[in-house]
């Protein structure tokens, strides 16, 4: 599956879920990730709890609801790999999004890459041949 047409194609809602070293879930709402290539995405994250729990916990879960009726959409298994605090690339980014990144908030911001390890669909295993 191609990442970044899926995400350019499709509109709907984002979860990301992460866990804490007490293995305690949490979810958040996520905009779409950001493609860097077909085996990394990345995403703009504010000083929460998800942005913590990915501190001691490298493994994330990001469910992706497409808008519509029925439940479609993917859900992307992912490894933090590494984060970025380079100001100018992450406010270039939230001029994509202004949704996730609105001009008064001018919280710090991280910019999180994360290795996709599989991709797969919104119900069951496999995407249909």
């Amino acid at each position: 599956m191609n990442l970044s047409d899926y995400f350019e194609k499709n509109d709907g809602t984002g979860i990301l879920a992460t866990c804490d070293p007490d293995h305690n879930v949490d979810q958040a709402v996520y905009s779409k990730p950001f493609i860097v290539d077909e085996t990394t995405v990345a995403f703009v994250m504010k000083e929460r709890l998800s942005h913590r729990n990915l501190q001691s916990h490298l493994m994330a879960s990001y469910l992706f609801l497409e808008k519509g009726p029925g439940y479609k959409g993917i859900r992307l298994l992912l490894t933090m790999q590494r984060q970025d605090k380079n100001r100018s690339l992450i406010e270039a980014l939230c001029k994509k999004q202004p949704c996730i990144c609105p001009e008064e908030d001018d919280s710090d911001k991280f910019l999180v890459f994360f290795k996709v390890n599989q991709v797969r669909p919104l119900e069951g295993d496999t995407f249909p041949a």
